[in-house]
């Protein structure tokens, strides 16, 4: 194997500390650089690249600041949609209309944990977003994303055709039992594609992994920006009361050959 390919990671927070968690188990990948509006942040993420230093308590008390998640450019649709419209686009193809309703429930919340427990702030964004998806082949995803749900048994992910229906995993913990209803009965399905314990990061890995193949990869910024038009277009499509065109579209990515650990190829300095 050549040099590995360098990455950069954009952003230092809970989310990035899961990545550099995996890092380490992805060959062909160097981190050399760390950006975050916080500079302390960032230094801590550089170092944990090579070290975990941050306590439990530390990482409670980053996450115990909630008030972003419900000022513009938060909301349950833009914190989750990239897991939960990135997989249909996968499983389905892209989006070219969009149908949406929305509402905010509470113009108040409340902190629940941390220095700051029980200090009230306003909510500037809708917390609760539903959404019927047109796909370019026809299929259509219904999609509820929503902060103003207390406990669920819905599943995550369900695909209902003419002959079965496919439940899958989570895509926000990107592994677990596929099943499969038919004859009357759901069936649990053998893993045929994917990364064996894939995991945060494991996209950087077969980026890599396609740039020494010379072929497309697969958490593309291409997917990428239509994933965050469809977003942008279905809040559009809510507040207005109707439904929207979607002006990009992407490939839909082929799936990932069943593996173990993703290598990277050489190659790439």
């Amino acid at each position: 194997m050549g040099e590995p390919l360098r990455i950069g990671l954009v952003g230092a927070g809970k989310i990035s500390r899961a990545c550099l968690d995996t890092l380490p188990r992805l060959p062909g990948l160097r981190l050399t650089a760390v950006t975050d509006l916080n500079r302390a942040r960032a230094e801590a993420a550089a170092k944990a690249a090579e070290a975990a230093i941050e306590t439990a308590a530390e990482a409670a008390a980053k996450a115990a600041d909630p008030e972003f998640y419900y000022r513009p450019g938060g909301g349950p649709l833009l914190d989750m949609g990239p897991y939960y419209l990135s997989a249909p686009v996968h499983l389905l193809g892209p989006v070219v209309r969009v149908t949406g309703a929305a509402s905010r429930p509470r113009a108040q919340r409340s902190v629940g944990s941390g220095p700051r427990a029980g200090e009230r702030f306003a909510v500037e964004v809708d917390t609760h977003v539903t959404g019927v998806l047109e796909h370019r082949g026809g299929a259509l995803t219904t999609l509820l994303m929503s902060f103003d749900v207390h406990a669920a048994r819905l599943p995550r992910i369900e695909v209902h055709g003419s002959e079965c229906s496919l439940s899958v995993p989570d895509p926000n913990t990107f592994d677990g039992p596929v099943e499969l209803w038919r004859d009357g009965a759901w069936e649990p399905l053998a893993p045929s594609a994917g990364y064996a314990g894939s995991a945060r990061g494991y996209g950087l890995a077969d980026m890599a992994r396609a740039l020494g193949a010379g072929r497309p990869h697969r958490a593309s910024a291409e997917l990428a920006r239509h994933v965050l038009d469809v977003m942008l277009t279905l809040l559009d499509a809510a507040r207005e009361r109707t439904s929207l065109p979607v002006g990009t579209t992407c490939s839909r990515p082929e799936p990932v050959p069943l593996v173990g650990e993703p290598s990277a190829s050489a190659g790439h300095g």
